[in-house]
């Protein structure tokens, strides 16, 4: 499967878009809707909206074939867009734990996922939990 507009306006919405390099708080750098830099990669102009959209399709487009073989063949559109999101944010690591569940779980344990660690304690953040909560809606949604 293929993400739609909806799949990366959720991502866009979700991760929100920075045209300057900025740490995050991993020690990462990131450049556009959270693209993690590549050994080699360097921006010190920044980027255009252009840009920054053309590095989120590239990050997406690499996440497409694991999530689509992770996924049952008679995944919907809009269940392919949340996971989508979900995998952007978090890793195909989580996703294969999220999935090993069972299908029919999905929007069970994708809440479970608003957690970090904040000063060396795991902690719910209020934006996982709502990006999660979008996540199972658009699960949800026909």
């Amino acid at each position: 499967m293929r993400t739609s507009s909806n799949g990366y306006a959720l991502i866009e919405q979700n991760e929100g878009l920075c045209l300057t390099v900025q740490d995050d708080d991993n020690g990462r750098k990131r450049i556009g809707y959270s693209h993690d830099l590549l050994p080699g990669e360097s921006f010190p102009n920044g980027i255009t909206l252009q840009a920054a959209i053309a590095l989120l399709h590239e990050d997406v487009e690499k996440l497409e074939p694991s999530v689509s073989a992770s996924v049952p063949t008679d995944c919907t559109q809009n269940q392919f867009d949340a996971l989508i999101d979900f995998t952007y944010e978090c890793g195909l690591g989580a996703l294969h734990e999220l999935l090993s569940h069972g299908w029919s779980q999905v929007t069970v344990q994708l809440p479970r996922w608003n957690k970090a660690h904040v000063n060396g304690v795991l902690v719910d953040l209020p934006g996982m939990t709502a990006r999660r909560e979008e996540e199972v809606r658009l699960f949800n949604s026909t």
